[in-house]
């Protein structure tokens, strides 16, 4: 692993070195999308294409997970249409496609187990994309697919920012709500749809994820507090496939958190935030853990054309259902083994620029130190770990061109 470290590190230094000049952004604006409608869209016709285009290596050291690699894109033709000032229609298609591959599971890359179909797709994944959505004065309803994965918010040991680049589109209900001083999110994402004669578990996650700004969120000093949830049920009524298959899983955080806006040429921003977490496992035995907490402190610092975040992480059987396995103490690599009380250092490097309003690219570089702990497997064996570090490297190359095709007069009542 230590060889490849070796060689990324300073082709990585030099990228950032040769794109000082250039008036980059964070690597987050990569997976933007602004869900405000515009009223002076009524009666419009667009075409969209929406891509990500990535290259992404893991290389991870330890026992918490398997090293991997994840070369491919995604990509959203669609047709979006403003029949009034307050009402969006999107309809398309998504596509994940991995170089060298040929076949792919129909159901979703999220958590791929026993609880979803066994069905497979030639060539590509290929979903159906449609979105509608209605807009008040400060709330939007959503119905179909979601703003999801990353514009939900959450913290990173809720939610894996590398999952917006391969799992599937949510789909179902979602309620956006703003004013100046608190925002929410909440939403139902249908995972894994039952009828019934079918083998596999019906899904689903309910989440919300909201802040209280106690100051304007563009003031020179921003303090706010973030409330998170989510909960995933797998199983139901039309479940007659498995016995005491009811499962109900949670995550939460809460904490404080607060950004200074430097406004100078080189120090731009800086973001500093602490949560705690909980994990609680309601019904079901799918993992050997019920109950736990964590602590997650993060500083994350705005730099001209670049951004630097170092963080800290301390669970007491605390499993993370979506976020990264570094913030958990479930290892993905040994079945049925978990960590007692996990630690991890981390800190992450990212660049990325706009050309123009739809097109971005970026690369991003994070290690993560796992400090040494034990780990329980199943049958009672323990196994002291030493100290282990992994890291990852990703180029991304984000496109999402409009279309102007036709605008139609709006109806007088």
């Amino acid at each position: 692993m230590y060889y490849k470290f070796v060689f990324w590190l300073p082709v990585f230094s030099f990228f950032l070195l040769c794109t000082a000049p250039l008036q980059a952004q964070v690597v987050s604006q990569l997976y933007e999308t602004d869900y405000r409608i515009n009223p002076g869209h009524v009666g419009s016709l667009f075409v969209e294409v929406d891509n990500m285009s990535f290259f992404k290596d893991n290389e991870f050291a330890g026992e918490v997970m398997k090293g991997y690699s994840l070369p491919g894109l995604w990509l959203q033709p669609k047709a979006v249409y403003y029949p009034l000032k307050n009402i969006k229609l999107e309809l398309g298609l998504h596509a994940l496609i991995y170089s060298g591959a040929y076949k792919y599971p129909t159901s979703a890359y999220q958590d791929i187990a026993t609880w979803k179909g066994n069905q497979y797709q030639k060539g590509a994944h290929l979903l159906p994309f449609f979105r509608a959505q209605f807009a008040l004065r400060k709330v939007n309803l959503v119905v179909g697919n979601l703003y999801g994965g990353t514009l939900h918010g959450l913290v990173a040991p809720l939610y894996h920012q590398e999952l917006d680049l391969t799992a599937d589109p949510e789909m179902g209900f979602q309620l956006l709500y703003d004013t100046r001083a608190f925002h929410l999110d909440a939403w139902i994402n249908w995972q894994s749809y039952i009828f019934e004669l079918d083998s596999h578990q019906e899904a689903f996650t309910v989440g919300f994820s909201s802040q209280i700004d106690y100051t304007a969120p563009e003031a020179r000093l921003h303090v706010y507090t973030p409330l998170q949830g989510i909960i995933q049920h797998r199983g139901g009524e039309q479940d007659t496939i498995y016995t005491n298959s009811v499962q109900t899983l949670m995550n939460g955080a809460a904490g404080v958190g607060m950004t200074w806006d430097a406004r100078g040429r080189v120090l731009r921003r800086l973001n500093l935030e602490a949560d705690a977490l909980f994990y609680y496992q309601q019904a079901g035995q799918l993992w050997a853990l019920d109950d736990g907490i964590a602590f997650y402190a993060a500083a994350c610092v705005d730099l001209k054309d670049f951004r630097v975040k170092a963080g800290y992480f301390y669970g007491n059987d605390f499993i993370s259902l979506y976020g990264i396995p570094y913030f958990s103490a479930l290892s993905t690599k040994n079945e049925g083994a978990f960590f007692d009380s996990p630690q991890t250092v981390f800190m992450s490097a990212s660049w990325s620029r706009s050309f123009g309003k739809h097109y971005a690219v970026g690369a991003e570089v994070e290690l993560f130190q796992s400090l040494p702990t034990t780990m329980m497997e199943e049958g009672g064996m323990q196994s002291e770990l030493e100290s282990a570090t992994s890291f990852s490297f990703g180029v991304y190359f984000r496109i999402n061109p409009s279309f102007f095709i036709k605008k139609w007069a709006e109806k007088k009542r």
